[in-house]
């Protein structure tokens, strides 16, 4: 008896199922909130990296005249990360790697597109002040991503489960 007890402690249980147990919330409506919660992320990145790839040459040229290096070269990588690692974390696949690799990607455009403290209207830079904060939020949601993982309703889920 005792070691069953041991077996479900929240000790013993994966970090997302560990949580739920405390909370109260049944293992799969911990997991269900998780892919609610990569779907809603992730679908920003999905649908603002795919108008960006669709309009290469267009934000290329944006780049350019924002200062941005090489902006040829990223403005092909940066959408395609955007769009891609969206798509990753959508169907939680490599979770934890695609949420440090927007991380990545967030940071670097939120300092070259949100840069709040530059404009002298204060209208424009409130609205860009919100713009920065916001994802800031996005990276704290992918900070939680990466310690929680896909879940069970997930690819990288679908693979743990296989390789047992």
């Amino acid at each position: 008896m005792l070691e069953s007890h041991a077996e479900s402690s929240p000790r013993s249980m994966p970090l997302a199922d560990a949580s739920a147990a405390h909370d109260g919330l049944p293992g799969n409506t911990g997991d269900l909130l998780i892919l609610i919660g990569r779907i809603l992320v992730g679908q920003l990145y999905v649908v603002s990296g795919w108008g960006k790839i669709t309009a290469i040459s267009a934000f290329s040229a944006n780049m350019a005249k924002a200062g941005v290096p090489m902006p040829e070269v990223l403005g092909f990588v940066g959408p395609c990360v955007e769009f891609f690692g969206g798509l990753a974390l959508v169907f939680g696949f490599m979770t934890r790697w695609s949420a440090a690799l927007l991380i990545l990607f967030t940071v670097v455009a939120t300092l070259i597109g949100h840069r709040y403290w530059e404009f002298a209207d204060a209208a424009v830079r409130r609205g860009q002040q919100i713009n920065f904060y916001k994802n800031v939020t996005i990276i704290g949601g992918f900070l939680f991503l990466m310690v929680t993982g896909g879940g069970r309703f997930s690819i990288d889920g679908l693979l743990r489960r296989r390789s047992r």
